[in-house]
């Protein structure tokens, strides 16, 4: 798992609108909100990406940019936004690369299934590229609050 001071990492991943998003090219400008998700159009993710869509004003009047990651593909995640109006770019991990690096894919349980899946995870990453809060197994309710609060603190 990461930790608060760890170099975040890279990925080059594409939107919805299937333009390449680089870690290596934002670093250096804005702090980063990088939350990873399970699927797309699900109760729970969507009351996240909402969540994050209507403080999205207020991150970037603290210096900071939002990118959701999921292993959904960018025709699904171009659905998802236009379907509930979402604003935060929303990143297709469909190799699970940067899940994998980020320490997101992980084997979960449900109604007595064992599977793997993305534990849904956000981490806030500085302008230096370093990964100043590591929060894993988020509950979507009232997080994009808390994460803002984390942010105007750096």
């Amino acid at each position: 798992m990461l930790q608060p001071g760890d170099q975040a990492p890279l990925f080059s991943l594409p939107n919805a609108d299937m333009e390449r998003v680089s870690l290596e090219q934002l670093v250096g400008q804005r702090n980063l909100v990088i939350y990873f998700y399970p699927k797309d159009d699900t109760p729970g993710c969507t009351m996240e990406a909402l969540d994050f869509t209507d403080l999205q004003q207020e991150f970037e009047a603290a210096d900071a940019d939002i990118f959701g990651i999921s292993r959904d593909t960018c025709t699904s995640h171009g659905a998802f936004r236009d379907k509930y109006g979402l604003s935060v770019q929303l990143l297709a991990d469909t190799d699970g690369e940067a899940c994998e690096a980020y320490g997101v894919w992980r084997e979960k349980e449900a109604h007595g299934e064992k599977r793997m899946g993305i534990v849904r995870s956000t981490f806030i990453v500085d302008k230096l590229g370093l990964i100043r809060h590591a929060i894993y197994d988020v509950k979507p309710k009232g997080h994009a609050s808390q994460v803002l609060e984390l942010v105007r603190l750096l």
